[in-house]
């Protein structure tokens, strides 16, 4: 139910407004000056604000200025028996929805009401959309491949999109797992609501919870308003959760709560929220590793493993990668408006002898230095700067010798070497999260002399 505020000194308009209001099925609050018409917008938060221009306190271009800068999302219509042009002006440079001259027109000011809370539902979906909308997204010019286990996952893809059911995406790093999801929720019965994106990996732990679940006023220091969680502005669209391995016992806990009884509350708050999106997750682990070394609830894993798609990595579909490297060049160059679009066979077969551990990204990121470095319409073979990969990259005198934990610290120190010391291309070489990679830097003071 949407909340409205009325602000009028007239009682007479004021209660008739809010009367008529509440027989919409709104939720009415009213107040008869400015400045406790601002107290109840401030601890309110409502959907719509209607207030006459000149009252006691505040006026109702201050109250506007302060509505905005609390919250720029909340509309503001202003009514007013002084409908001069430069009044008119103001309201409407400060950000007003409309202006509406007294006495009040019932249908023209309902109708106002409908089309002010209408561009407000739609303000906050389009504030939530991230990335391609539904119109522009195409799943032909997304994913590109035409081996058997690609063919599969373009299936599952059209199975799953149809309905509501949980997916989990397992893969490496850089082998397109959003790209999949993207696909999932822009190809189906999803397509006209929200994707929202989250890495479990880029907050703490309490601000995750905050970011997946909102949180009330007062929560927390720094807490001065209500906000709405990724599942709240989600809505029946689509949250994706990448990492999902990432996330803390505790928060495993609240999530396998949300997937059984689909309803949440936010940090603070004590009424609960109904879930209606859908979940997708990722991950780059094992979980069932995970589940066996007792890092991931066991619980949980089956509720987000009702189907299941596993991406392969690129050195497992080689027929894919020439088709590939046409699709990056094309967008390449449009991105950088040049014409490399010539590719001799010998630059082919190396691209497709190489082992891309970094996967599709990794493709990508080579063509797009390659197509930098060209200086005509042709990628040559010296501007492909691969890095060179060892069957054998360690030599030990003695495996006996040597704990896991030794093999790991000399393999993580290595791999920062071999990228100097740059930690989120390490990070993704080796598989883990940037937390992770710290986390265990730490551990075994690398860097340390």
């Amino acid at each position: 139910m949407e909340k409205i505020v009325v602000i009028d000194d007239d009682q007479s308009i004021r209660e008739t407004l809010s009367n008529y209001l509440k027989r919409q099925k709104f939720d009415v609050y009213s107040a008869e000056d400015g400045v406790k018409g601002w107290e109840l917008i401030s601890n309110l938060l409502p959907d719509l604000v209607i207030s006459d221009y000149r009252m006691p306190g505040f006026t109702g271009i201050e109250v506007l200025k302060k509505t905005k800068q609390l919250d720029p999302n909340i509309h503001f219509i202003i009514i007013t028996a002084f409908d001069d042009m430069q009044t008119t002006i103001e309201a409407m440079q400060q950000g007003a929805y409309d202006f509406i001259e007294k006495p009040l027109e019932i249908e023209k000011l309902k109708l106002t009401i409908k089309r002010a809370l209408e561009n407000k539902t739609l303000s906050d979906k389009l504030d939530a959309i991230v990335g391609s909308n539904a119109e522009s997204y195409e799943l032909k010019n997304v994913i590109i491949g035409k081996t058997t286990v690609m063919k599969d996952i373009y299936k599952k893809i059209g199975q799953v999109s149809s309905n509501r059911v949980t997916v989990l995406l397992q893969g490496e790093s850089g082998t397109g797992k959003e790209l999949v999801a993207r696909a999932i929720h822009y190809s189906g019965i999803t397509k006209n609501s929200p994707f929202i994106p989250v890495n479990c990996t880029a907050l703490t732990e309490t601000l995750l919870e905050s970011e997946l679940f909102g949180h009330v006023k007062g929560a927390f220091t720094g807490s001065i308003k209500d906000k709405k969680g990724k599942f709240e502005l989600a809505g029946d669209g689509t949250i994706f959760l990448d990492e999902i391995s990432e996330i803390s016992s505790n928060l495993q806990i609240k999530l396998l709560r949300v997937l059984q009884e689909k309803e949440f509350e936010r940090v603070g708050g004590e009424s609960m929220i109904k879930m209606e999106a859908r979940i997708i997750a990722a991950t780059n682990k094992n979980l069932v590793k995970l589940v066996n070394d007792g890092k991931f609830r066991e619980d949980l894993y089956y509720r987000l493993n009702v189907v299941s798609v596993n991406l392969p990595p690129l050195r497992d579909r080689r027929d894919d990668i020439q088709p590939l490297v046409y699709h990056f060049l094309n967008k390449i160059n449009k991105e950088l408006h040049k014409s490399v679009s010539k590719i001799p066979d010998d630059v082919i077969n190396i691209l497709e002898k190489h082992e891309w551990i970094g996967n599709v990204r990794e493709l990508e990121n080579a063509l797009m230095q390659g197509v930098v470095l060209s200086k005509g319409d042709v990628l040559e073979k010296e501007n492909i700067l691969l890095p060179k990969v060892e069957s054998h990259p360690y030599e030990f005198d003695n495996y006996l010798n040597y704990s896991l934990n030794d093999i790991e610290k000399i393999h993580i120190e290595r791999v920062l070497k071999g990228v100097n010391w740059d930690k989120p291309k390490a990070a993704k070489i080796l598989g883990i999260s940037l937390p992770t990679l710290y986390s265990k830097i730490d551990n075994y003071k690398l860097g340390v002399n």
